[in-house]
């Protein structure tokens, strides 16, 4: 016989072994779930069983992305074979931050998603002339009287959208039938036809030439959250101006050992929180590499090169990239170069950016633009060779830095060498809008800055200028020059016009402890615009007369190969020894001392 106790505890411990049962077997259920719900799908366009209408298996894979795009959920791997996948890409499930919904290129695989399709009609028009035409039921930027963005006499052809691509070369567009010749396309969009001329005068039914034309203006877009793109090379989309062709809307979203390429436009657009691109190439596309509108944007060892192909304006988008209303993004360890225009652009109302151990080379204007903006810290840089082309409206925005009517910045051990000009100051009367702030504008001016321990040598006109384009001449106006008690840095932050009467004691610029090195006839300090007061100063002078650049000095450098960017140094070089020199590594070029 058990004691009324004793069966208590018998009863009680049934249950704990029911209950634990119970609970056991509800996490073997759902591990097994959550094991289904960690599948690859595969993508093969060249499989013989391959068909949307399948299961989507190695065995019976789906036909094209998107329709893996429908089925995918969090936790899926999408794995996609070789093909040139002629399609628009939309992703509107959202994976998890562990579980994220995953697009990758198979192993070996040549993925490539094109906003392009192969022309196959072909009619050849009257005419000893080999012109062949076909229907185009295509329209871009309809909404424009001319189908171009901008629509203005400068961009009537650039900022057309059509692309025709012959055998791998762009073919060039003219604006109409009758100035049509060898090498040329025109869209005819009130007969709805496309018109081409080979250049090597060819039959395209004959030859059977490969002519593709752009028929899609977005070749992907992830609308969800933490959608991850790997190892894809994207291509010829129809895109306006101003718009990119690859486009990551959702937070968390992943590019990563992409190419994006040859867009009539922008070729990547950053739009969600915390999206990154790591590894990747932006080149040759028609406007920029990429933009962003973003939050916590992360671009690292990346390449963004040959951009603005088109020769779109450089005084309204134009060159490596453009970034707006961006906060904390972050550029590093990547390489801009070669861009028609500007290499790394920063224009309104952006917050807090990073600029790091990046190499920014030979682009047509600044190398970095930073402009009516808060707060960008460069640092440990190498800005070489920029600012070279040949434009008259460029002035303060044609050099290594160019801080453009901008607050709080902080430049530190960068080399900015052998540019047209190195450090830039461009002052105008301002405003911009702000992040969350409703659209209102605020005055944005030249303040805060800290400059310190950079060195600039050799830039071709000046190594530091102040292109103050203001008549009430603050920069001119010294420390003790009465004036209204100036508001403190986050009381400038809220005003909507600049205060009267500042000093350039007021500004708080810090330059001090940076290195110049300048060759005869290269000039190493202006002060003021050149239509304004303006003198050229010595290093002394600046300090005697501006109170600025205290600690600073000449040197001499002694790089081991300028030309292959070996710019390693004696470890002696007072260079390396006053800590004006880059930390870290800068991807293709040799830094360090000489052993």
């Amino acid at each position: 016989m058990h004691s009324t106790g004793e069966r208590s505890i018998r009863v009680a411990n049934h249950f704990c072994l029911f209950a634990t049962a119970i609970l056991m077997a509800a996490i073997s259920g759902w591990d097994k779930c959550h094991a289904v719900e960690q599948r690859t799908l595969v993508v093969a366009q060249l499989h013989p069983s391959a068909s949307d209408d399948g299961p989507g298996t190695a065995e019976r894979p789906f036909k094209t992305i998107s329709r893996a795009a429908l089925e995918a959920r969090a936790g899926d791997l999408v794995r996609v074979e070789d093909g040139v996948y002629r399609e628009t890409v939309l992703v509107e499930q959202s994976g998890a931050k562990d579980r994220p919904i995953v697009f990758a290129a198979a192993t070996g695989a040549n993925v490539v998603v094109t906003g392009t399709d192969v022309i196959t009609q072909w009619e050849r028009e009257p005419g000893e002339a080999k012109i062949f035409s076909t229907p185009w039921p295509h329209v871009f930027a309809g909404w424009s009287p001319t189908n171009a963005h901008p629509d203005d006499d400068d961009h009537k052809l650039i900022g057309r959208c059509e692309q025709v691509i012959a055998d791998g070369y762009h073919v060039p567009q003219v604006a109409s039938l009758k100035e049509m010749s060898r090498g040329t396309f025109f869209v005819d969009l009130q007969t709805h036809r496309l018109y081409v001329w080979d250049r090597m005068n060819r039959d395209p039914i004959q030859w059977r030439h490969h002519v593709q034309a752009a028929a899609r203006q977005v070749v992907w877009e992830s609308r969800g959250e933490h959608i991850h793109i790997r190892g894809f090379r994207f291509r010829f989309a129809a895109n306006q101006a101003q718009h990119g062709a690859v486009l990551l809307k959702g937070n968390h979203g992943l590019l990563e050992d992409c190419v994006v390429e040859q867009m009539n436009s922008s070729g990547a657009g950053f739009f969600g929180t915390g999206c990154v691109a790591r590894r990747c190439v932006f080149r040759d596309n028609g406007q920029l590499g990429f933009s962003a509108i973003a939050a916590d944007l992360l671009i690292t060892e990346c390449l963004c090169e040959n951009n603005n192909v088109k020769n779109f304006s450089r005084d309204w988008e134009a060159g490596g990239n453009k970034l707006v209303l961006c906060k904390n993004a972050v550029i590093e360890r990547s390489i801009f170069r070669d861009n028609h225009g500007n290499g790394i652009w920063f224009d309104i109302g952006n917050e807090d950016c990073t600029v790091r151990n990046c190499l920014i080379a030979d682009n047509d204007d600044a190398g970095i633009f930073y402009e009516i903006s808060y707060r960008l810290h460069a640092h440990d840089n190498v800005i070489v060779r920029n600012g070279f082309a040949p434009r008259h409206r460029a002035w303060g925005a044609n050099g290594g830095i160019s801080l453009s009517s901008s607050a709080g910045c902080q430049i530190e051990r960068n080399l900015l060498v052998g540019n047209k000009e190195g450090l830039q100051f461009r002052d105008q009367v301002r405003v911009t809008t702000r992040i969350g702030r409703g659209g209102e504008n605020y005055a944005i001016w030249n303040r805060h800055h800290r400059i310190h321990h950079n060195l600039l040598a050799w830039n071709r006109d000046m190594q530091t200028a102040g292109w103050f384009d203001l008549a009430e001449e603050s920069h001119w106006r010294l420390a003790g020059t009465p004036s209204a008690k100036p508001p403190s840095a986050a009381e400038q932050d809220e005003l909507k016009e600049r205060p009267a009467g500042l000093t350039l004691s007021d500004l708080r610029f810090e330059l001090h402890d940076n290195l110049f090195a300048a060759k005869p006839g290269q000039v190493l300090f202006q002060w003021g615009c050149d239509w304004h007061r303006h003198e050229k100063l010595s290093v002394a002078e600046v300090q005697k007369k501006l109170g600025l650049e205290a600690g600073s000095r000449i040197v001499s450098p002694e790089f081991a190969g300028w030309s292959t960017l070996d710019l390693r140094l004696p470890a002696n070089s007072p260079i390396v020894t006053a800590k004006c020199y880059p930390q870290g590594q800068v991807p293709g070029v040799l830094l360090g001392t000489i052993p």
